[in-house]
């Protein structure tokens, strides 16, 4: 692993308004990397919605995205262009309508190089509880330049298991998005 700067993303958000909060999110990217050199910019958990987005979940998967798809795409257009390695957490539009919690790892060339989705949903965002989210069902570290870099996203790291299960990976960095209310 390498030494690098890490930079964390913590910024007032429009709910629901997905491009509002993504060109806001590149703002914070140039930021992080002009002001601080930062090589790594983690964002909070559903940054393009907000946790609580009050839809259906018909309106929210019109508004999310798949990934890789227009939003990480958005997102590795400037990962790219400033050399940085990103940590974007969004709902995921998965097939058949399912809906996941999602934490794309964008590289500095632009690509999405690995994706978590949470795997212990909150209580009132699980699909079982009358929720939005399914659960992700897979942990793994992600090799990237700057080291073996794991993921796991609010209430899956109240789960000691998972980090585990990470660290036994190789894992040398924890990221853990979250949007704590």
């Amino acid at each position: 692993m390498k030494e690098f700067v890490a930079a964390c993303a913590q910024m007032g958000i429009k709910p629901n308004d997905v491009d509002y909060n993504l060109e806001k999110s590149k703002e914070w990217i140039y930021r992080a990397a002009e002001e601080h050199q930062a090589e790594l910019v983690v964002f909070p958990e559903t940054i393009t919605t907000g946790f609580i987005h009050k839809l259906s979940l018909q309106e929210l998967s019109k508004k999310i995205d798949t990934i890789p798809g227009r939003i990480t795409e958005e997102i590795g257009k400037v990962a790219r262009e400033k050399k940085v390695h990103v940590c974007y957490p969004t709902y995921e539009r998965g097939e058949d309508g399912v809906i996941y919690n999602s934490a794309p790892l964008i590289d500095d060339e632009g690509k999405v190089i690995g994706n978590y989705r949470k795997t212990h949903p909150f209580a009132q965002e699980d699909v079982r509880r009358g929720g939005w989210v399914t659960a992700g069902d897979e942990a793994k570290v992600i090799e990237t330049k700057l080291g073996k870099i794991g993921i796991v996203i609010c209430y899956d790291g109240d789960f000691p298991e998972l980090v585990r299960k990470l660290a036994l990976q190789g894992m040398e960095v924890l990221l853990r998005p979250t949007a704590l209310l």
